[in-house]
């Protein structure tokens, strides 16, 4: 498209050379039309291309162009065979202007196939021209509106391609982004895990070991003052031995996650029963359990978190309360489970749930019973006694 309208002006000038050597006057005007008109071409299209992109001045351009190639042709009429070039240039008009250039072309061309304008001696007339022209109208039409119907499948291609960019490179950046709040998220999550296997640890080693080494002292220091009583200071010794045992295979079994042996052995009723008996024989203090609604399994935290529960409020009793007999309910409801551990003792000003006060077995607690998305609430006053109440999901086994 660039080369051919140079190359057939070329070919139709040196004809031109040929058929007119006997007429120099006329030869050198034709031969300066072509030299213009491949000036013009030269200037204004291939030497700047950058100025394809101002329709003012390209439509400039075409015009003259025709108003060279339509001399040429009425100079001499052969030149018809350059002239339908023209159809290359009509791409550089924008909108309408591009029907008015394809109908201008087809009339130069119709013209020169016509041997010249009609009327003219060597002319046909104007019925022929007016079929030449209108075939030559439909061609170029057709030509054009398939050219048209390829220029827009280009823009909507090129469309179509720039959002694929445009939504590739967002999608690159919010990959980008995603993949750094996976990393902040596995981050937190490492962390959130080594902290709550902190707790955890810290949790059974104070269910497990505190309490099986405070209850140690007290059966030894109970044996201490025992005196001269053999059979009262072996029963404390007897009890110390049986509370290290106990405590070595509880610490054993906190450390592999394990559930309490406790559980291990019986249902959570049964297994309370158990505690609540051994803690009556260590210390003397009466301790009732009863049970409430349908037993039935529970989620193994679920029943971790209700024994802890109820040893470290019956460990509290024990070291503080001084109380003469306790009560532990354990109640089935539709969807919770309740424990309810009461004693008769001294009582104390309990602290509000997010004070600083109280001791770490307080502490434990409620994280085990929050962790279960579960509540603790403890109700005492001086000389009225101590309540622990306890609820959370009843979620059964293997739900």
């Amino acid at each position: 498209m660039t080369v051919l309208p140079y190359a057939l002006l070329a070919v139709v000038t040196a004809l031109t050379a040929i058929i007119e050597r006997d007429d120099p006057g006329r030869l050198a005007v034709i031969v300066a039309l072509s030299v213009v008109t491949a000036a013009w071409m030269l200037w204004m299209r291939t030497l700047h291309p950058q100025w394809r992109c101002r329709p003012r001045l390209m439509a400039l351009y075409f015009v003259v162009l025709v108003a060279l190639m339509a001399a040429l042709v009425l100079l001499a009429p052969w030149y018809g065979f350059f002239t339908w070039t023209g159809y290359f240039s009509v791409e550089l008009l924008a909108g309408r202007q591009r029907i008015a250039g394809v109908v201008a072309i087809a009339l130069v061309t119709a013209t020169s196939q016509n041997g010249g304008v009609p009327g003219t001696a060597d002319a046909g007339s104007l019925p022929i021209w007016i079929v030449i022209a209108c075939i030559n109208l439909g061609a170029a039409g057709a030509i054009m509106w398939f050219a048209l119907l390829g220029e827009r499948r280009n823009a909507e291609r090129e469309r179509a391609i720039t959002e694929l960019t445009e939504l590739n490179r967002k999608l690159e950046a919010s990959l980008a982004e995603n993949a750094g709040l996976h990393r902040q998220l596995l981050a937190q999550a490492r962390e959130a895990g080594v902290l709550d296997e902190r707790q955890r640890m810290a949790r059974e080693l104070h269910d497990t070991l505190a309490q099986g080494l405070t209850g140690i002292i007290t059966q030894l220091e109970a044996a201490e003052h025992a005196g001269d009583a053999v059979p009262e200071r072996r029963r404390h010794l007897a009890a110390a031995q049986r509370v290290a045992r106990d405590s070595l295979t509880e610490a054993r079994r906190a450390l592999q996650a394990m559930r309490p042996e406790a559980l291990d052995r019986a249902r959570l009723p049964e297994a309370l029963a158990d505690v609540a008996g051994r803690w009556t024989e260590l210390t003397g203090v009466a301790a009732e359990v009863t049970t409430t609604g349908d037993p039935r399994p529970m989620r193994p935290e679920i029943e971790v978190a209700l024994l802890r529960t109820a040893q470290e409020a019956l460990a509290n009793v024990e070291r503080h309360a001084a109380a003469s007999r306790v009560g532990l309910t354990l109640s089935y409801m539709g969807d919770l489970v309740t424990l309810d551990v009461r004693d008769d003792g001294v009582g104390f000003v309990p602290m509000p749930p997010n004070g600083n006060g109280g001791g770490f077995g307080l502490v434990a607690m409620r994280q085990r019973v929050q962790g279960l998305a579960g509540t603790l609430e403890i109700e005492s006053e001086p000389g009225g006694g101590t309540a622990v109440s306890v609820s959370v999901p009843a979620i059964p086994s293997g739900a």
